[in-house]
């Protein structure tokens, strides 16, 4: 089986839009607890376009009495500011079930590749690695199925992987398809868990899947857009039985 992490920062990004509090994150993210849903997932930006660091925190209490996991992911190197306590100070401050380490720049639109790690950053990442990397938290690498980056993550000691799927989400092909069952395999003969993400949804996910049986998929922005086109009609419905 494979867990399902819902990444909730769309529905803070609809927030964030009017500033008024509603959709109501907690609430919501409750709601897809009392679905079933094995964790959720941040990703806090420095711009604050959409989780803040206040979320963070009422999400981690959250999962911890609901008693779901809690991923945060992002860049270890973006720096603090008056507004951002800085990706790794969060993180050592609520020690998550899972760190996903996620090599994206601060004015990227979503993350688009996975990492590249070149042996002179080896260190670097090792001290990171050796921060936060705790008995209360794991940490997973944001990885294109490139085996010798793979090769290089286990190296640096970390416990997973998580495989960016963008490729195979926009041509679902056999020979692409091919390249992360590899990966998996690959890493899976390491003794490194797997997850995956990224434009994971309703119409690949089952076909990903029977070849590459993840620990867990990460999805959000196409969990929430399928829920907007399955639930609008019923909501519409309620609206007019009651201007009728």
């Amino acid at each position: 089986m494979t867990n399902l992490s819902v990444n909730v920062n769309k529905i803070a990004w609809l927030r964030n839009a009017r500033g008024e509090g509603r959709p109501n994150l907690l609430e919501l993210s409750q709601i897809l607890i009392d679905a079933g849903v094995h964790g959720l997932t941040v990703h806090p930006r420095p711009d604050l376009r959409h989780i803040t660091p206040d979320d963070v925190y009422e999400l981690s209490l959250l999962c911890k009495e609901q008693s779901v996991e809690f991923n945060i992911e992002g860049n270890p190197y973006s720096e603090p500011s008056k507004t951002y306590p800085g990706f790794l100070n969060l993180v050592n401050d609520i020690k998550p079930d899972q760190c996903t380490l996620v090599p994206d720049s601060p004015d990227q639109l979503t993350s688009d590749h996975g990492w590249e790690i070149k042996p002179n950053e080896h260190n670097s990442i090792r001290n990171i690695l050796e921060e936060i990397q705790t008995d209360k938290t794991r940490v997973s690498f944001f990885v294109d199925p490139n085996l010798s980056q793979i090769d290089s993550i286990k190296e640096l000691g970390a416990q997973r992987i998580e495989l960016y799927t963008g490729p195979y989400a926009i041509n679902p092909v056999p020979e692409i398809l091919s390249q992360y069952e590899k990966a998996f395999l690959h890493a899976k003969d390491l003794g490194l868990g797997v997850n995956a993400g990224h434009d994971l949804d309703l119409k690949n996910l089952e076909l990903f899947l029977s070849k590459v049986p993840a620990d867990e998929v990460s999805i959000g922005h196409a969990l929430i857009s399928d829920a907007l086109i399955n639930g609008l009609s019923s909501v519409t419905k309620q609206y007019l039985d009651l201007c009728k």
